[in-house]
């Protein structure tokens, strides 16, 4: 039975250079926090146990992140890398396999760290080493003549022949339990920084024989931190690329790649085609020949097939059904479910409200917490006047209702399947079936009515 896997994310780090109160490893990235990447990542690994070790920012971590399943524990002071692992070491599993993260290095992938689990499993250490063009800033990997990791020197601590080297250390490695404690009972602080160096365990392991096995990511944004907003800024634009080249291997049609927001995830079906700027929040399902237009907001949305989203829409915790059209400029908010080829055109709002098949809101209206039949035609400036001040009010339209322009529904209201509201009525009272309901002040002409005309002020 292989050693169970006990999981060390470090997330104690300030974060000055973010010039920002928030702890650095709660700003998003595609949405989600950066710790929340990192714990995906490890929760992929089904570890054991997973130790978060914070200190900047206090209880704010623990708060945000909501993982009652993680051993949280706090750093006071931050005395380095090393010294956040000793925090950590009384609550791992003993002969464990030790995997250690950065809460600030979002993309690592399953795949590379799974390799190193299996070499820490067979009582090896293994190391996550990248080589980088602009090696400045890392800890350099220290080779022998015949290509062993001996050591690793920190970029403040190296000689001049050592920041030549440009094999630099990630930081994320994974190594044995019992190990580990032995290691960490040794580690000093007489180094330029002061600190407890995690990374002088490497020179501890080679000194005693013991096997370092260095592995290597994919591709070198795996293993890119974030200490700027600058660098937040550009792995956001690398990792949301990556998930604009995954959907175009789907099959997705992506009018520009380099224009999608992703900010939580998004599935598609066949045959989808999304225009530019468009950004996808929370939980987004577009089925099979969606179209979806430019500069559109989804969030926690379900789109059925061969729907057609226009321009300018803003959708939220709402369903959309298969071949309804949508927009430009509609705004629909959360519990809205519009059944099958439902029709809801420019500057129309609905909130809260069912809307049967074939319904049509084409123009300048809001509906909200309604039920509209099939087949409903509302016109252009009708609003559902669902609040009185104090409480919501439903309103009922039955199956192939017209409501003409203009009109006030005001709830709670019904109108009747196959009824009639005349264009500019404010209905305070239900609508009977297939009637003629209107309600307006009766028109005037005023014979002889002249408009006033502005006095010329006289010269003198």
């Amino acid at each position: 039975m292989s050693a169970p896997l006990n999981i060390v994310i470090l997330a104690a780090g300030k974060g000055t250079r973010m010039r920002s109160e928030l702890p650095k490893v709660l700003h998003p990235l595609a949405g989600r926090p950066l710790l929340a990447h990192v714990l995906a990542a490890a929760d992929a690994l089904r570890p054991q146990r997973i130790c978060v070790v914070y200190g900047h920012g206090g209880e704010r971590l623990p708060e945000a992140m909501g993982r009652q399943d993680v051993v949280w524990v706090r750093q006071e002071p931050q005395l380095g890398t090393g010294h956040a692992v000793q925090q950590a070491a009384p609550h791992l599993d003993p002969g464990a396999a030790v995997l250690v993260l950065y809460g600030d290095v979002p993309l690592i992938r399953q795949e590379t760290l799974q390799e190193m689990v299996l070499i820490a499993r067979e009582g090896a250490l293994a190391l996550l080493t990248v080589r980088l063009a602009n090696p400045a800033g890392y800890g350099r990997i220290v080779r022998n003549a015949r290509g062993q990791v001996t050591r690793i020197v920190e970029h403040k601590d190296a000689s001049a022949e050592e920041l030549a080297i440009d094999e630099v250390n990630t930081g994320i490695l994974a190594l044995p339990e019992a190990k580990l404690a032995g290691w960490l009972a040794r580690l000093s602080s007489a180094n330029a920084q002061g600190e407890y160096y995690l990374t002088d365990v490497i020179g501890m392991a080679a000194a005693e024989g013991e096997r370092i096995l260095p592995c290597h990511p994919a591709a070198e944004w795996e293993v890119l931190g974030v200490n700027s907003r600058a660098q937040l800024a550009a792995l956001e634009r690398t990792h949301q690329r990556n998930l604009a080249g995954a959907l175009l291997n789907q099959g997705v049609t992506l009018l520009d790649p380099a224009r999608l927001d992703i900010r939580g995830e998004l599935a598609c079906g066949q045959d989808v085609l999304i225009d530019v700027n468009c950004v996808f929040e929370g939980r987004v399902i577009l089925g099979d020949g969606v179209r979806v237009g430019a500069n559109c907001v989804l969030k926690d949305v379900e789109v059925a097939a061969g729907a057609e989203i226009l321009p300018f829409c803003h959708i939220e915790g709402a369903q959309v059904g298969a071949a309804s059209r949508i927009g430009p400029y509609s705004r629909i908010r959360p519990g809205t479910v519009l059944a099958a080829e439902a029709h809801i055109g420019n500057f129309v709002e609905l909130k809260a409200s069912q809307v049967g098949f074939n319904a049509k809101i084409n123009h300048l209206s809001y509906v909200g917490d309604a039920t509209v039949g099939q087949k409903v035609n509302i016109g252009a400036g009708t609003i559902t006047c669902n609040y009185d001040g104090a409480h919501k009010h439903r309103t009922v339209i039955g199956d192939n209702a017209f409501i003409g322009s203009n009109t006030a529904l005001v709830a709670p209201l019904t109108v009747g399947e196959n009824a009639t509201v005349g264009a500019g009525s404010v209905l305070t009272r239900d609508a009977p079936a297939g009637e003629l309901t209107l309600s307006r002040a009766k028109q005037l002409t005023v014979p002889g009515w002249q408009r006033p005309v502005k006095k010329v002020k006289s010269e003198t």
